[in-house]
């Protein structure tokens, strides 16, 4: 029977797509405690506690023993040739730009703002996805996707975190932004060849040089102390955020369609404001209950409109 015969094809790519966005989903439930708990951590930002450089580079630092020690164990090959270069991209976007600029965003600003401004990350990463990846979406999945980024930011606003004045956290945060989304779609085509783990271990063991050196510099300028809550929150990044959250994340990003995959992130801002309530004791109301369904009705439309086929 011929490979184009509609016969055999329809259900794979239906089955991998819904596979592509359950294992997104888990990274982004992974993720949604992220800017919380770096809220957590770096506290005031004063003398005496952990300095965000140090949170920042430290649980990069955390998640690269494991991602060696997994490397090693399962004896996985080097990456090939250009792979290298890729790998400097997302260690750049996901393992220093994103965890370092929102360190440094959370010492002045509450979760729920950061929310608000991370929530642009699936458009940011639709965007790399179609220019890197090539894919090419119809024009009802931008209008959905911006549908959804609109929602975000209503929601997110009117949650408390609110727009203001755009002030030097509100550009660290779209800095860490535009850097994720670049490891983000980077990380998801180079997914399909190294593997989904394998390409955040890699990444991070790349990086750790630069991320060791950062975490001792940050120590002997400032030691580390904190209560017990702080050092959790620190191993939650390192373990979690940094590291196994990645292992779902890109494995959905790889099956992909990417741009379709990265709008499941349209959820992550409602998750965060309900983990900043929980952690932080940041105001929950109605408004999260109308938002929160707002934000999922537009992240449900976004993943369920179908790509161009390719002409």
């Amino acid at each position: 029977m011929s490979q184009h015969s509609s016969a055999t094809l329809p259900k794979p790519p239906l089955l991998s797509t819904r596979a592509g966005l359950g294992w997104g989903l888990l990274g982004v439930l992974a993720f949604s405690f992220t800017l919380p708990l770096t809220r957590i951590a770096v506290g005031d930002g004063g003398d005496g506690g952990m300095s965000p450089l140090f949170i920042g580079s430290a649980r990069a630092v955390i998640a690269a023993a494991l991602a060696a020690l997994s490397l090693v164990l399962t004896k996985q090959r080097l990456p090939r040739g250009r792979q290298w270069m890729r790998l400097v991209v997302v260690a750049g976007g996901v393992v220093v730009g994103f965890p370092l600029l929102t360190s440094f965003a959370l010492t002045s600003t509450p979760a729920s703002h950061g929310a608000v401004v991370v929530g642009l990350l699936p458009a940011a990463t639709a965007v790399a996805a179609v220019l890197r990846g090539r894919e090419r979406p119809p024009v009802s999945f931008w209008l959905t996707a911006a549908a959804g980024a609109a929602a975000v930011m209503v929601f997110a606003a009117a949650s408390g975190g609110g727009l203001g004045g755009l002030q030097l956290a509100d550009l660290l945060l779209f800095g860490a932004v535009l850097a994720a989304a670049a490891g983000y779609a980077e990380g998801g085509l180079l997914a399909r060849e190294l593997g989904a783990w394998q390409t955040v271990s890699w990444a991070l063991v790349l990086a750790s040089p630069l991320m060791i050196a950062l975490t001792a510099a940050a120590a002997l300028r400032q030691p580390p102390s904190g209560t017990a809550g702080e050092w959790a929150a620190l191993g939650y990044l390192g373990v979690v955020s940094m590291f196994l959250g990645f292992f779902a994340w890109y494995r959905g990003l790889a099956i992909g369609p990417m741009a379709r995959v990265s709008q499941v992130q349209l959820v992550q801002p409602v998750l965060t404001i309900c983990a900043a309530a929980l952690l932080l004791n940041e105001q929950l109301g109605w408004t999260t209950v109308l938002g929160g369904a707002a934000v999922i009705v537009c992240a449900g439309a976004s993943v369920r409109v179908r790509r161009r086929p390719a002409g």
